[in-house]
């Protein structure tokens, strides 16, 4: 049987990834998501899997033994976005994301709006772990400020866009910060230790940038009602305190000395929970309207981290941000997950993933230009298959062996495919980032796209570590011993 397996052309090896973008292409014209991109990815999926099953001759216990592998690989990220959906609920639930968003909003301030803005979000995306959320909550409120005060609406939503990103990027309880390090078999905490060193001179250089400009918009006064309203409806519905620090400190604590990021999430979930009769007994009981028993309030609880947290303030910004999570509302994201690692895995034991990555690895020959191939590649699949999750997945997998064989540490491929797929997916006006931020925040992409610096600033700083080789960790022998034990 192995003798009439055939090697892919590139011909064939392309077939089901143009399938893949034009239905992606396809999708985007027709609008209001008309195939969703679960079923893309079935359609491209069931597209691989024939050609591999008739072209190449490859037998279908192989083909399903490379579709369990790549799933085997992305387990530990779907339990963990599992566990970041109840997590979501419980600091939503425990006041903690009302505090950080009720004393971000004490720091606005005309001269620094911009700074602040960006700052704010970079808080607020970190906390919740989604940029969407953020911009269609905190985001809207800001753009009507900074458009009080006179500032050009494409300028206040490039600060909101780039805040929003970095938090994102950088926050456990981001599907995409989970989903990145498992693609290359590395964890969620080294993941995003090692963003910092392009992450974080990217947020700086931004947040300079917005403080310069800023000071020619000095002059504005803002109007605070809108602001006056969204802290009054907080504190309405949950008790503010400081206390409450304690419980994301103690989680960063736990990150910083080295503990798994599934124990240190779990950790931040059970001191959310501990914490929500401490703090939250008057939320409970107008929850379940009236007298509140242990046993009731816990049911309550527990039923929140399955389902997610709802309320209903009267003010429409603050139900959408805090009517969110629960470990049933992360079921698509881990479905998509799945699913691409199906095809993926296809993609890879049939040999058309490496066919595909011949053609690109040509042109590496160091460092430096796999580091730039890859990031091309990455806002290449955001530019085609305009879905961030693609620009993900695909490019982790095609280029997974070449660090290999450069001997890099896994970690240097997953910030690459973050700084280039993550944060360029709302600069590409068609792909479903860039549609959301646009429709959310009332401008174009092009009007905010030259002041998103942290969106343009990420891959370049990115680019530059890979061509001087800083921070580009290479695997220790035992590292390299033990990997080529487990392949």
């Amino acid at each position: 049987m192995q003798s009439l397996r055939k090697k892919p052309s590139l011909l064939v090896s392309s077939c089901p990834v143009i399938v893949l973008i034009l239905l992606m292409f396809l999708n985007f014209l027709l609008g209001d998501d008309a195939i969703p991109t679960l079923y893309i990815l079935v359609i491209s999926s069931f597209i691989a899997g024939s050609i591999a099953l008739l072209h190449l001759k490859i037998p279908y216990n192989e083909i399903e033994k490379g579709m369990r592998k790549a799933i085997d690989s992305a387990m530990p990220a779907i339990l963990i976005i599992f566990i970041v959906g109840s997590l979501i609920a419980a600091w939503i639930m425990s006041g903690i994301v009302p505090m950080f968003i009720y004393y971000g909003l004490q720091i606005i301030n005309p001269t620094y709006f911009l700074f602040v803005a960006c700052l704010l979000c970079c808080i607020i995306s970190l906390a919740i772990g989604s940029s969407w959320s953020t911009a269609g909550t905190i985001g809207l409120a800001l753009m009507g400020i900074g458009e009080s005060l006179n500032i050009p609406m494409g300028m206040t939503a490039g600060a909101v866009i780039s805040g929003a990103y970095f938090g994102d990027k950088m926050s456990p309880m981001s599907d995409t910060t989970n989903l990145a390090p498992a693609m290359v078999n590395t964890d969620v905490v080294t993941h995003i230790k090692h963003m910092m060193f392009s992450s974080g001179p990217a947020i700086i250089i931004s947040l300079l940038i917005y403080l310069v400009v800023g000071f020619s918009y000095a002059n504005g006064a803002i109007d605070n009602s809108t602001l006056d309203e969204v802290r009054s409806t907080i504190t309405q519905h949950f008790t503010i305190t400081p206390l409450l620090l304690f419980v994301p400190c103690a989680v960063l604590f736990l990150v910083m000395k080295g503990v798994s990021s599934m124990p240190a999430l779990i950790s931040g979930l059970l001191l959310a929970v501990i914490a929500i009769p401490i703090f939250q007994w008057p939320l409970l009981s107008n929850m379940l309207g009236g007298e509140v028993t242990g046993l009731g309030a816990y049911s309550l609880i527990f039923s929140t981290l399955s389902n997610g947290f709802s309320i209903e303030t009267g003010n429409a910004m603050i139900d959408r941000l805090f009517s969110r999570g629960g470990m049933i509302s992360m079921t698509q994201v881990n479905l998509l997950a799945i699913v691409a690692m199906v095809f993926g895995g296809i993609m890879e034991v049939s040999g058309m993933l490496s066919r595909l990555t011949e053609t690109i690895l040509k042109m590496v020959h160091n460092v430096g230009s796999l580091v730039a191939a890859t990031i091309a590649t990455c806002i290449f699949t955001n530019i085609t298959a305009a879905n961030q999750t693609m620009a993900i997945v695909l490019p982790a997998r095609m280029f997974v062996e070449s660090f290999k064989r450069f001997k890099l540490h896994p970690k240097n491929l997953s910030r690459c495919i973050e700084d280039g797929g993550t944060v360029t997916a709302p600069l590409v006006p068609w792909n479903t980032n860039a549609v959301y931020m646009a429709g959310v925040l009332g401008v174009s992409t092009g009007e905010y796209l030259l002041f998103a610096f942290f969106c343009l600033l990420s891959p370049i700083i990115s680019i530059v570590l890979g061509v001087t080789g800083l921070t580009m960790t290479k695997l220790t022998e035992n590292e390299i011993t033990a990997n080529t034990k487990v392949n």
